[in-house]
């Protein structure tokens, strides 16, 4: 979710979608790449049976064919050909909707409720998968089970510290880290598969439909559990713009999907055979003398899935803060190469903490696997809906065949969500909270944001009755170049804050407007629209895709604004600072939600940082705004 490279698949040739496929090793399938180390011991769990043969091959065939039917089916070959010029993910496909017609509530519910649950998933994915690997240690030492936890807080937390530095360079490593992994899985599969090779005959269908209908609603829960082998599948998606569809496709089917089906049918093939359940049955596919460095391998590769997970978190609030969904916070650049290495602060120490606390809540991956996967099919399902009105208004699809298609999807959905509910009390609340949290802090954001311009956008005066004024009341035009950001086409209110207080008016203005359209990038030539309003007065608007920074200083430097022969040794930058108040009589917004938005605020990075204007330029005048 942090490489930066060019989206499009056009124009690659078969060796860049080779190297392409390989990094995406370590990207895109770190987190359902390590789910074989929890998801069948966990099923085996629910189960609550002894592993009969029937009982296997059931448990085994619903394993396969969700991950034929959620992954490769609904991910890989529907999902991942609807793009936002490239992108994927729930929040480019949301803004691509939204771009088709303005007023869509459902759809930014779905887009923005399905962003929310992503941290959930964000926050208790690092704690299972490194909890799980460190497990194996018990394999080898017994003694050493009241260490796990601890070591795994360390190991967590190191991963959180050193998000700042960025991983650019680390992440060289991940690819060949996972697909050493994925052929480990793989050999180990196949010697599983040797002991019993009958376990094959779970691929008939037949066998987990007998077995969901064997014990009534008690085995329909069981795919609480199974649904746990397709946690991560939504990064095949949402990383689709950092690889391309061509090489995760190569990825996932090439490697990636038969390695997880050859290393499940291994353990059931093992279980088959006899061997003791009540260890995790992952490791007793591996012989004693390669045990550690299968636990070894094993952490590295649960912590690159957890890396994965939390540059994910950055890059989809990037997306959020662009889109007007998050207020602005301090974004820093970790690698000059590449566009996707970021680090936010304020999200990493938020994910270390509820990991953290979750990790000592829980104490084992067993606990954690009980709260696991309720916000990632809740994800699933807003991820369905907004396929089915992609197929209808992108694909031009009949109503019958888009029903049909996305109705399986759907039902398949709901099927898991409904077994995972059952988790709400064991746990499952925990990233349904931070959801919900994550979710009424966009709304407020959001509202609060719409609210406040109105207000200083409500006597907005054209430039040019505005410049008739500064011309009548004979305000004196000083040397030099005035830019105001504004959000606005009228006359920047700044603008007219400045020369009531100031009495004076640069001889050179332009006005500057950052638009954030709902693309994920602009093209450099279509970049700025530049008007002249007035002589020596211009508009300018600058527009941005959802996942690129704007940069003020950087649009300084276009041909274009170049050649209005500006004087830019004496550039000053005005902008507004707006102090959140109560407003007399009817209020705009409730008096909860102008508290959190004052703080918000009040604490969101300052306009002049998040914009990259040069702060030794500015001038910043500051008024009350009454919500």
């Amino acid at each position: 979710m942090s490489v930066g490279v060019q989206s499009e698949d056009e124009g690659k040739t078969t060796g860049s979608i080779k190297l392409l496929a390989f990094g995406a090793l370590g990207v895109v399938f770190g987190d359902i790449g390590t789910s074989p180390l929890y998801t069948l011991k966990t099923v085996l769990f629910l189960s609550g049976e002894a592993p009969s043969p029937e009982l296997i091959l059931g448990l085994l065939s619903l394993i396969f064919w969700t991950l034929v039917i959620v992954t490769s089916l609904k991910y890989a070959m529907f999902a991942m050909r609807i793009d936002n010029r490239g992108e994927g993910g729930i929040l480019a496909l949301m803004s691509l909707l939204v771009n088709k017609k303005h007023r869509r509530p459902l759809v930014i519910f779905a887009g923005l409720f399905g962003a929310a649950l992503i941290y959930g998933d964000g926050a208790i994915t690092p704690a299972i998968s490194v909890l799980s690997a460190l497990e194996g240690i018990n394999m080898i030492l017994p003694e050493s089970k009241p260490y796990i936890v601890p070591l795994t807080i360390v190991i967590l937390i190191s991963l959180f510290a050193i998000q700042a530095i960025g991983t650019s360079r680390i992440g060289r490593l991940f690819g060949p880290i996972m697909a050493l992994w994925f052929i480990v899985i793989a050999a180990l599969g196949i010697w599983g598969i040797a002991q019993h090779p009958a376990v094959l005959y779970a691929l008939n269908p037949l066998y987990g439909i007998r077995f969901l209908f064997s014990e009534g609603f008690s085995s329909f829960l069981v795919l609480g559990g199974v649904f746990l082998c397709v946690t991560g599948a939504e990064a095949l998606y949402a990383d689709m713009g950092h690889f391309g569809k061509r090489p995760i496709w190569l990825a996932w089917f090439g490697l990636v999907f038969p390695s997880l089906l050859l290393n499940y049918a291994g353990q059931a093939a093992l279980i088959l055979s006899g061997a003791d359940v009540t260890q995790n049955i992952f490791y007793r596919l591996c012989p004693s003398w390669m045990l550690i460095p299968l636990v070894i391998l094993a952490t590295l590769a649960t912590i690159i899935a957890s890396q994965a997970i939390i540059s994910g978190a950055f890059s989809m609030t990037r997306q959020a803060i662009l889109l007007g969904w998050l207020p602005r916070l301090r974004i820093k650049q970790t690698s000059a190469e590449s566009y996707g290495q970021i680090y936010i602060g304020s999200i990493n120490w938020m994910l270390m903490i509820v990991t953290v606390f979750l990790t000592l809540f829980f104490k084992s991956s067993d606990n954690l696997a009980a709260a696991y996967g309720i916000a990632v099919s809740f994800t699933m399902i807003m991820t369905t809906g907004l396929l089915f009105v992609s197929m209808r208004e992108i694909w031009r699809w009949s109503l019958p065949v888009s029903l049909l298609v996305a109705g399986i999807f759907f039902i398949v959905d709901l099927s898991f969500l409904i077994a995972n509910m059952v988790k709400i009390f064991d746990g499952g609340y925990i990233p349904l909270l931070f959801a919900v949290v994550v979710y009424g802090v966009m709304l407020v954001w959001h509202h609060g944001v719409k609210a406040a311009s109105c207000i200083i956008n409500e006597k907005t005066l054209p430039v040019l009755d505005f410049l008739e004024e500064v011309r009548h009341n004979e305000i004196p035009r000083v040397p030099g170049t005035a830019i105001f950001l504004t959000r606005s086409g009228g006359t920047p209110a700044v603008m007219r804050w400045h020369v009531m207080r100031n009495g004076s008016l640069h001889a050179q203005v332009l006005s500057l407007n950052i638009f954030i359209d709902n693309i994920p990038r602009v093209a450099h030539h279509e970049r700025l629209k530049i008007t002249k309003i007035a002589p020596d007065f211009w508009h300018v608007i600058a527009h941005y895709g959802f996942i690129e920074q704007p940069d003020v200083a950087a649009i300084l430097g276009y041909q274009e604004v170049r050649d209005l022969e500006l004087d830019m040794e004496n550039v000053t930058y005005y902008m507004g600072h707006e102090n959140i108040i109560r407003r007399e009589g009817k209020q705009r917004l409730p008096a909860w939600q102008r508290h959190i938005f004052a703080f918000m605020v009040r604490n969101g990075v300052h306009v002049t940082d998040y914009y990259h204007v040069p702060s030794d330029r500015v001038i910043e005048i500051s008024r009350q705004v009454p919500v």
